[in-house]
Order: C-alpha cells, then structure tokens, then sequence
C-alpha cells in the first residue's frame, strides 16, 4: 500500500474517502468518527480542488493493490512547521498501519523541506484520537483556537474547540 502525492484528478475520490471518514453513516464504521459532533460535510470537491493550486500546500494518499485511494493527509508548509490536517483512513481499512504510514510519509516530507514539527489541531473532545496522536510523539501544546466558524468543514451540534498538538524531530 504505497504512499504518494495525490493529483488534481483525485478530487472525487478524496472527497468521498474524507467524508466517509469523519461523517454520516459509513464513518460510525470507524473510530475516527465525528457524525456525533458535527453535521454537513467534512470537505467538498470545490475546497479540495483549490487545495492544487497552492504550492505551499500537498496531498499524499495512500492506495491499495487497486490503486484505490484508502487513506490521505493534508500537508501545508507554515514555516517553521508542516501542518497536517485532513488526514483520513477508510472507516474500513482502520487499524491496518494505514495511518501510521501516513504520519511517517508526513514526517519525511516535513524533513526533505527542512521542517521539523508537525502541527494539527483536534477537537478537544476527542480523546482516543489525542491519545492516537500521544502514542507517536504529538504533545499538546496548551494552545486553544475555535473550531471554524464559516461552517465550511461541518456545523457543530454543540460547541466545539481545538486543540493544537506538535511533534518535533
């Protein structure tokens, strides 16, 4: 199951595995869940599409011996650190080193451009993923920002904050 850069062309099918991930029915499959917490979309197609435009901005995915796409991470340079976000494994294929592959791939892109932190921010709330996150060398920062208001990545059923984590290497 290689890891490698995702492609304008993949649009459809990221957007599809994201929101499997994180919302509606087939997500309750998955730990990663947060159809109890928010509803509405977790990304869109035009949203993802943007995302290629951007050079600080890249997409790795990982796929399987079909070459469908079971797993992905957002990656965005915000020097000095490399940001992760969206990162999302098929509610089915969880707990299958998918993820684990995703987070080392992120690691090694963040040192090829001579970055060594990674930051995210979860929903504070969701405490078996912060412990996913502990177990391979993220450490919560103390820092709190509001989850976002625009409602362009879901609409919360009650109030929701982040918190900020980082790995340094």
């Amino acid at each position: 199951m290689p890891v490698s850069q995702a492609i304008r062309t993949d649009v459809a099918e990221l957007n599809n595995l994201v929101n499997s991930a994180y919302r509606g029915e087939t997500s309750k499959q998955g730990w990663t869940t947060e159809a109890n917490l928010l509803d509405g979309l977790r990304i869109d197609e035009e949203t993802l599409d943007t995302y290629f435009d951007d050079d600080a901005i890249i997409i790795l995915k990982n796929t399987d011996e079909n070459g469908r796409i079971n797993g992905c991470v957002y990656l965005e340079v915000r020097e000095p650190q490399l940001y992760v976000g969206m990162f999302s494994v098929s509610p089915l294929q969880q707990g299958n080193g998918i993820g684990r592959d995703l987070l080392l791939a992120a690691e090694s892109y963040a040192k090829q451009a001579n970055l060594h932190t990674l930051t995210m921010t979860v929903i504070s709330v969701r405490h078996e993923l912060i412990n996913w996150y502990e177990r391979r060398g993220f450490k919560a920062t103390g820092e709190i920002v509001p989850f976002h208001a625009d409602k362009k990545f879901g609409d919360p059923k009650l109030p929701i904050e982040l918190i900020v984590m980082e790995k340094s290497f």
